[in-house]
């Protein structure tokens, strides 16, 4: 029997690997070194999904006591970015896990002949270094980071990408997310959108977002 979908695209962060423990330890190195108060790991998880850079904005902001505006018009900005950057590569691995099921979901899909990508926007150099750290890259067909094309989800375009490498018809594709910004960029494509419920989707029921169904975990996506 012909899987019901040939090809599923899974965001990163929140849906695949929990990251936001090892995303906390480094921006509140970061934070440290230009002495700024730290901030906690719930603040973290409210902010990811729309790429580290603007993560650390919005750090910077809570704790800087200012408004994001003024964050990105700084001067300093691009020096704390550069350490950011060395800090998170650093971290990668150190306090992410794999949530339940994922490793061996993508083991049985693949074995079903279902093609698999990611599409995330977080910055490449971050994703290839979480990706490594949990051995999932090899399980992979394609990967679509935040700064692979000129524009990232809910953009439709790494979608697009995909459907396009693969040759997949968009009834045949599905996207699992956790977050609003996931549905979108599935409803901007026109493809099927699961959500898990365990993610970061600032703090709001990922119900709420409207995907076509909420799954306990990746497992059921081989029911």
């Amino acid at each position: 029997m012909q899987p019901p979908y040939l090809l599923v695209l899974f965001d990163l962060d929140g849906t695949l690997i929990e990251t936001a423990p090892e995303i906390t330890d480094a921006v509140n190195d970061t934070l440290r070194r230009f002495d700024l108060p730290e901030v906690t790991q719930p603040q973290v998880a409210g902010w990811i999904g729309h790429g580290t850079r603007e993560l650390l904005v919005q750090a910077l902001a809570c704790s800087g006591a200012v408004d994001a505006v003024s964050v990105r018009a700084s001067g300093t900005l691009p020096m704390i970015a550069a350490a950011f950057d060395a800090n998170y590569q650093r971290r990668c691995g150190t306090r992410s896990r794999l949530y339940p099921r994922v490793h061996e979901t993508l083991v049985a899909l693949r074995a079903r002949g279902v093609k698999l990508a990611v599409v995330t926007n977080k910055e490449s150099r971050h994703t290839a270094a979480v990706l490594a750290a949990h051995q999932l890259a090899p399980l992979l067909d394609r990967v679509i980071s935040g700064d692979t094309l000129p524009s990232r989800k809910p953009d439709a375009a790494g979608i697009e990408s995909c459907l396009a490498a693969f040759g997949v018809p968009r009834q045949r594709a599905l996207f699992v997310g956790d977050s609003s910004i996931d549905v979108a960029a599935a409803r901007n494509a026109g493809i099927a959108v699961w959500a898990v419920p365990y993610g970061y989707n600032g703090g709001q029921p990922v119900a709420d977002c409207g995907p076509d169904r909420v799954i306990g975990d990746c497992a059921e996506l081989l029911n």
